[in-house]
């Protein structure tokens, strides 16, 4: 089965705690989703738990900056809709619970799809006025300084992927009205 990107996302903003266009939101999450995409063309990471943690790593969040735990409620949100509106086999599922649980507390692990994922939540910290520093990315590929500079001009200036509309089903014009 694969993953139902609209489905996921609706389920995700159905009970979402803080405003769809915040700085976790889903402008962050697309950004995320591009940069695990250009990443993992590089480091050989599983694109299906690439693109499945953009979507559930900041999913249950209550709060825009001090929320410790909701990578692992992300994770665990993940584990409802494992099986309903995407599959993956238990390793693929434990890569994506662990990328999700640990994305904010720890600086690196071994997998190369968990680094990959980790790097692309971190190329987007400009939207909080921090520019990716190498020295906390996991990946050479992340470290490349024009990787920093694409990631970080697209986050800083808080671009919104076209494709959230015609992939992910989401009004744009919505999303303004609910905020």
């Amino acid at each position: 089965m694969a993953a139902d990107f609209a489905r996921i996302v609706a389920a995700v903003l159905a009970d979402y705690a803080l405003p769809w266009n915040g700085i976790h939101g889903v402008s962050h999450w697309a950004r995320v989703y591009e940069n695990g995409l250009f990443l993992a063309r590089k480091t050989g990471a599983n694109l299906e738990v690439v693109r499945l943690f953009a979507l559930f790593h900041d999913a249950r969040r209550v709060n825009e900056w001090d929320d410790r735990d909701h990578g692992l409620r992300g994770a665990e949100f993940a584990r409802t809709l494992h099986g309903r509106l995407f599959e993956l086999s238990e390793p693929e599922f434990q890569l994506l619970h662990r990328a999700c649980a640990g994305h904010t507390d720890e600086l690196t692990h071994p997998d190369p799809t968990i680094q990959t994922c980790w790097d692309s939540d971190r190329l987007d910290l400009g939207r909080v006025g921090i520019k990716p520093h190498p020295s906390r990315l996991c990946t050479e590929a992340a470290r490349k300084p024009e990787t920093i500079r694409w990631a970080d001009s697209r986050s800083t200036f808080g671009d919104t992927p076209a494709f959230i509309r015609h992939e992910w089903k989401v009004d744009l014009g919505a999303l303004s009205a609910r905020d």
